[in-house]
């Protein structure tokens, strides 16, 4: 259920904007997505998981707080991030 350190440091080199970059929105939102996919799996499984459940929707509201940063301070960012993770269809 939780992000392995080796695929989140994986997900850091592919997102990161310089190098040593974990804080930037592109690294936050792309481990949040990691994590939010690995949450919905486990749900395909643990159907009456409602604490777990919970955690998911904090999840998908803060990667949206994040994302709506993005588009208000750099759109062609925010869009490339979206087509690079494949978030909006």
């Amino acid at each position: 259920m939780s992000i392995t350190t080796g695929r989140k440091a994986e997900l850091i080199k592919n997102y990161a904007t310089t190098s040593g970059d974990t804080g930037s929105p592109e690294v936050q939102v792309a481990i949040l997505s990691e994590r939010i996919v690995n949450l919905t799996e486990h749900f395909k499984t643990h159907v009456k998981d409602n604490h777990s459940r919970r955690g998911l929707l904090k999840l998908v509201s803060q990667r949206r707080q994040l994302l709506d940063y993005l588009k208000r301070s750099d759109e062609g960012r925010y869009k490339s991030l979206i087509e690079r993770l494949g978030i909006r269809r």
